[in-house]
């Protein structure tokens, strides 16, 4: 292939010994070989960096080894500071990149005229197997991606653009630095998706391009925490709790959100702050519409009854775990 510029890939590595080495062949066996892989190495314990060592010899990887733990999100900082080129693409330690991946992407970007292109993701275990061939379809996103692609709502209540699938143009980093550090639910993935779907044009490849693996380490992937809740009240918390620092987030950086948003954040965030003590409580329904007018309908009326019909959900969630136990007895008899 007549490659046209040369994309910064940036591959932030911490105790990575496992898998790294696989991740690392896969980038380098890439069909679009017109690349430049940055790593930065966040002081780690293991084997990480007898591993990055042997791979120095490649004139496309340039690394660098931090002094002191500073942790992922200014890890990835560090690696968005030190982009050369127009073009990069984020890289996770642990997942397999498909040979034809940046080929593909960076097609699809020129034919789109896009700012910023996302992919979708084959999910496998921890030795590489099947689980799903499709991350976007298993969490539900394809609806909300489709309906919102040419807005600025594509990843404004929750990320639809997995961080290791983006290509983008770096002439938008500036916009979306610095990167936020005190929220748990915002990470660096998907504030560089959030602020780019405000400002730029994004386009979308509906395919796999990475086998995304989850394993025992993984704190961010294809399981939710609100699956593992024992019971309501903890699931309504989880939610309320997300949202809340979502949208403090949101109006502590409001600088960077368009006129409309700016104030939807507020009205949000005072909508969640005034329904997390209620049982039941239609006031603010129009600002609850205007959060998830674009979502699938039944997960639409599932949030809905969550955050303002809470002890009706009490119910449904006690004869849901009442039939879920019964079904298990039956399994085991």
């Amino acid at each position: 292939m007549n490659t046209q510029e040369t994309i910064d890939i940036l591959l932030a590595t911490y105790n990575g010994e496992k898998y790294l080495k696989e991740q690392l062949d896969s980038l380098l066996n890439q069909t679009y070989s017109n690349i430049q892989i940055i790593i930065s190495d966040d002081c780690s314990q293991d084997k990480t960096k007898e591993i990055l060592e042997t791979y120095q010899k490649y004139p496309q990887i340039k690394i660098y080894y931090q002094e002191k733990n500073i942790g992922y999100v200014k890890n990835f900082e560090f690696l968005l500071k030190h982009v050369e080129h127009n073009l990069y693409m984020l890289c996770d330690q642990d997942d397999v990149w498909l040979p034809n991946k940046i080929e593909k992407t960076y097609k699809k970007l020129e034919e789109e005229n896009a700012d910023i292109i996302f992919t979708d993701l084959e999910i496998v275990n921890e030795k590489g197997e099947q689980l799903s061939n499709s991350f976007n379809t298993k969490m539900h996103k394809i609806h909300k991606i489709k309906k919102t692609i040419e807005t600025n709502k594509l990843a404004y209540l929750y990320n639809t653009m997995t961080g290791c699938t983006i290509l983008a143009k770096s002439e938008g980093i500036e916009q979306i630095l610095p990167l936020p550090e005190n929220t748990k639910y915002i990470i660096h993935d998907s504030w560089i998706a959030l602020i780019s779907s405000l400002n730029k044009k994004v386009a979308y490849l509906d395919e796999p391009t990475v086998l995304y693996r989850q394993h025992v380490e993984n704190q961010v992937g294809a399981n939710r925490q609100s699956y593992n809740a024992d019971n309501f009240s903890e699931i309504r918390k989880l939610f309320l709790e997300v949202k809340e620092e979502l949208f403090s987030t949101y109006l502590e950086y409001q600088s960077k959100f368009p006129d409309d948003l700016k104030t939807l954040n507020k009205q949000a965030k005072d909508y969640f702050d005034s329904i997390k003590d209620k049982k039941i409580s239609f006031r603010g329904w129009n600002i609850f519409h205007k959060l998830y007018r674009y979502e699938e309908l039944s997960y639409y009326i599932l949030n809905f009854i969550i955050l303002n019909m809470p002890i009706l959900g009490e119910m449904l969630f006690a004869i849901r775990k009442l039939f879920k136990g019964k079904r298990c007895i039956s399994k085991s008899a």
